[in-house]
């Protein structure tokens, strides 16, 4: 999952992070219930989580969504397969909303969304800077329909 993560850092277009986390703070940040990794035979293709978007109650059925593919499984489905039990799953277990936050560039992770329900809520233009450039980040989100 590590070097997953890694190739998103390194292509630019992923995260604004320029490292992977710590095991430990990775885990404390993402919801228990909400990991799940796609493999073939022993090889790791994908993974996909979610992460609390506040700490407060009120917002305790939104979460943010961070879906990685390897390089070499990508176009394959692995992404849709993800974000779809995604999704399926965090709606059995109460939350109502999932955003995600793609930079305009990562046109494969937004046409992704969009395949899964996503919509297009805004761009939130030069929110933070990534290897000293500032990026715009277009907010995506799904609602549940049971809720």
């Amino acid at each position: 999952m590590r070097e997953i993560y890694e190739q998103g850092i390194a292509g630019g277009q992923a995260t604004f992070e320029t490292e992977a986390p710590s095991w430990e703070a990775w885990d404390a940040a993402h919801l228990d219930g909400h990991r799940l990794v796609a493999v073939e035979g022993d090889a790791v293709l994908g993974w996909a989580a979610l992460s609390p978007v506040s700490s407060r109650c009120v917002y305790a059925g939104v979460a943010e969504d961070s879906v990685y593919v390897a390089a070499k499984a990508q176009g394959r489905g692995v992404g849709k397969a993800l974000l779809g039990e995604l999704v399926e799953r965090a709606e059995q277990d109460g939350i109502w909303t999932v955003q995600a936050g793609i930079f305009p560039e990562n046109e494969a992770s937004i046409a992704l969304h969009r395949g899964c329900g996503f919509r297009v809520v805004g761009v939130r233009a030069r929110i933070g800077r990534r290897n000293g450039e500032w990026k715009d980040v277009v907010l995506m989100e799904r609602r549940s329909p049971k809720w």
